[in-house]
């Protein structure tokens, strides 16, 4: 068994902290908040594996040394709020680099596609990053600043790159979350941003966090970045058309909303602001290639039907209520 340090507790981190207790192992998940409100602190599963919550700032380079030392790998699973990226991944950031660096664990960064930019509709992860967009950019800097530590020396790191996730423990915001199947499942219109007609890659979460932990695991793995295995890419009018046949409701009616009308919103709102700076995403082809991780990380991604299964078992534990039916 052997000790993990999670830095994040919203779906990626959760899911992560679970596989790993699953597996055996001892990991403590650093929060500002700590454990949800009603959750015990620490927590024992049936394979003798566990997981503690600690309340810490992530910006701490002190605090984060001392939970992270002895730990094998620290994962930086967080995500500060859309409008605040720039103001507030840097210091979290640094704090980590400077935390793995003191301890000698393995830094998996959580990454996502953001970097590679608009008009990139096949992404590899040997991309050069092109994006113009801010948040891009702040992911892309992370990186190279992190590879930058690796190459000299420093530290170990990775980053695992994921598109929209969906599966158990997605919230209300995800794509293909809550946001889509509560609507759908009672029959009202979807409204997704943009289109619901291009070719998209989505990311289950418990593949995220086999990509994450076989990261940390591999040092053959460590020094590049890597996108999680994902299944087939499909339309989020495919995607919704699979659940709602799975649950028995009515083909879904899709009314999405045009990227006018999100940008001005944004004129107003800061978070539509940087919603309608990533709209590029479903109005052309987001596609990511993952033959490469699949070969060096040795996984394949679980298939549609039992990510439809058990996103739909999820969510109905979730939000009980009757489904609507077809006609």
């Amino acid at each position: 068994m052997a000790r993990h340090t999670v830095l994040g507790k919203g779906p990626i981190g959760r899911t992560l902290a679970r596989h790993l207790a699953d597996a055996g192992h001892e990991v403590h998940v650093l929060s500002r908040s700590g454990p949800r409100p009603g959750s015990p602190a620490r927590t024992e599963v049936a394979s003798g594996g566990s997981v503690a919550h600690h309340v810490v700032d992530g910006t701490d380079a002190d605090a984060l040394t001392t939970h992270a030392r002895g730990s094998a790998a620290l994962f930086n699973c967080v995500n500060p709020a859309y409008h605040r990226w720039v103001t507030d991944w840097p210091p979290v950031a640094a704090a980590l680099l400077t935390a793995a660096e003191r301890t000698g664990a393995v830094l998996v960064i959580t990454g996502n596609l953001y970097g590679y930019g608009a008009g990139n509709q096949h992404m590899h992860e040997d991309d050069a990053p092109a994006t113009r967009e801010t948040k891009g950019r702040v992911r892309a800097r992370m990186w190279a600043d992190a590879l930058a530590r690796h190459e000299a020396g420093a530290l170990r790191t990775t980053e695992v790159r994921g598109s929209d996730y969906l599966g158990p423990g997605a919230e209300a915001h995800a794509h293909a979350g809550p946001r889509m199947l509560t609507p759908l499942l009672a029959g009202k219109v979807l409204r997704p941003v943009g289109s619901a007609d291009q070719p998209h890659t989505w990311t289950y979460l418990p593949d995220f966090a086999d990509a994450l932990v076989r990261a940390a695991e591999l040092p053959a793995a460590w020094g590049r970045p890597w996108h999680v295995p994902s299944p087939e890419p499909l339309t989020l009018r495919q995607v919704a058309e699979r659940f709602a046949a799975a649950a028995g409701a009515p083909a879904p009616r899709i009314s999405p909303v045009p990227v006018a009308v999100v940008r001005a919103l944004g004129l107003v709102n800061p978070m539509m602001r940087e919603v309608a700076a990533m709209t590029y995403q479903f109005t052309e082809p987001f596609v990511a290639d993952d033959a490469a991780s699949r070969r060096a990380l040795g996984l394949q991604p679980t298939d549609w039907d039992t990510i439809v299964a058990r996103t739909l078992a999820a969510h109905r534990a979730d939000h009980p209520g009757p489904v609507a039916t077809r006609p």
